[in-house]
């Protein structure tokens, strides 16, 4: 039965009257400890009393846990183990081949790794909308490998990856977790964008490492089915975002990171791809508009080469190019499916860069444009070094 100090009783407490529940979420403790209602219960936002992801039960006096329940039934019936769930997921899970789809980049080489069937874990790293994603997903479509794509938060934890007891039909029932699937599938575990994962994560060294998983809530030990493989991807190299850009990334174990053999950077793709790519996309629906293509390619160009001089803020990504492209195939308005897709940014980016396009269309090219930016940054640093010293002598005069 439980055992709480007055201090965690009172926590229960307050908890239980405020809300006229027992089941809380982790975002509704929270509520309480900003308002400064209650200390933070860490103790109570653990396996021992969680029903469900971020979800747990208020231990009210002379109720056992969840967990407690689950034991008492154990030790009464030893003969009969808990039903044990096999997969949630039922089916052919091998994902469908895109056809706007074109190869680049680490292509090849993400392949030739899935194809080898070597238990050998990747680390893609490259900024958002690059198609890091979208590598590792139709790499497994042409091998007709089965892959199964885990979206990593800060509040993903070993129950959400390994499994967890879960109820069903009014039984509790283990239920393997998306990692044990891939095991014992030995299917391509993508772990998609492990870098916001908190030190939670640290449950999947062992698997790193090749060898199975002691999975203790189940007293069972899971060995990798030839084939598996774990592939991560991040926007950052799990050193966390020093420029702010991605918000919410962390800094990921060295020992973590360390059991990846190797590491690809991905970049954006050339304009010649990134045009079969937009050319695709559009065929798809039935559109065809070869300068639209280009003008989108040159757009996005000038951009980028701003964007890593430290010019701009935000960046045109191929999959934004790609949203612009679905956009006009269904409005059949360039500059409402361009501003549409711009929408996102602040106003001061968004009407840049749609300036920006209305150059590109009257047929500047990428040189006479950056040249013209140049010129620009130049004579705006003439006009504030003039300023500058303009106050300096106004400041002379006044002493």
């Amino acid at each position: 039965m439980i055992d709480l100090n007055a201090s965690q009783k009172e926590q229960v407490s307050v908890l239980h009257k405020h809300y006229n529940k027992d089941t809380l979420t982790r975002g509704e403790i929270n509520a309480l400890v900003s308002k400064k209602k209650i200390k933070n219960p860490s103790w109570l936002k653990t396996d021992k009393y969680k029903v469900d992801r971020g979800t747990y039960k208020l231990p009210l006096d002379g109720e056992p846990t969840e967990n407690e329940q689950l034991m008492e039934t154990q030790v009464a019936d030893t003969k009969t183990e808990a039903a044990y769930v096999v997969s949630s997921l039922t089916g052919n899970i091998v994902p469908q081949k895109d056809s706007t789809f074109v190869s680049f980049g680490n292509y090849p080489d993400v392949k030739n790794i899935i194809k080898s069937g070597q238990f050998y874990p990747l680390f893609i790293t490259g900024l958002s909308g690059n198609g890091k994603t979208m590598s590792v997903t139709q790499a497994c479509a042409e091998l007709k490998k089965e892959l199964i794509r885990v979206n990593i938060t800060i509040e993903t934890d070993e129950d959400d990856l390994l499994g967890g007891y879960r109820l069903k039909d009014g039984q509790t029932v283990w239920q393997n977790g998306p990692v044990i699937e891939a095991m014992e599938r030995g299917a391509v575990l993508l772990l998609d964008e492990i870098d916001l994962a908190s030190n939670k994560i640290m449950c999947l060294q062992p698997i790193l490492e090749g060898s199975g998983v002691f999975v203790k809530k189940i007293n069972k030990f899971v060995k990798p089915k030839d084939g598996f493989n774990v592939i991560a991807t991040a926007n950052t190299k799990g050193q966390g975002s020093e420029d702010g850009k991605f918000i919410g990334t962390n800094v990921l174990n060295e020992a973590f990171l360390e059991r990846f053999p190797i590491t690809f950077e991905q970049s954006y793709p050339t304009s010649k791809t990134e045009k079969k790519i937009l050319s695709n996309t559009l065929k798809a629906s039935g559109k065809k508009d070869d300068k639209f293509v280009d003008n989108l390619t040159t757009w996005a160009d000038v951009i980028r080469k701003t964007y890593f001089d430290g010019g701009v803020d935000e960046v045109i990504s191929t999959r934004r190019l790609v949203h612009i492209t679905q956009a006009y195939s269904i409005f059949d308005n360039k500059m409402k499916a361009i501003q549409m897709c711009t929408n996102r940014f602040d106003d001061d980016t968004k009407n840049s860069f749609v300036e920006l396009y209305t150059k590109v269309d009257s047929g500047a090219s990428v040189e006479d444009i950056m040249e013209s930016k140049r010129k620009a940054d130049l004579d705006s640093q003439l006009n504030d070094n003039d300023s500058e010293s303009d106050s300096e002598e106004d400041n002379s005069y006044d002493s």
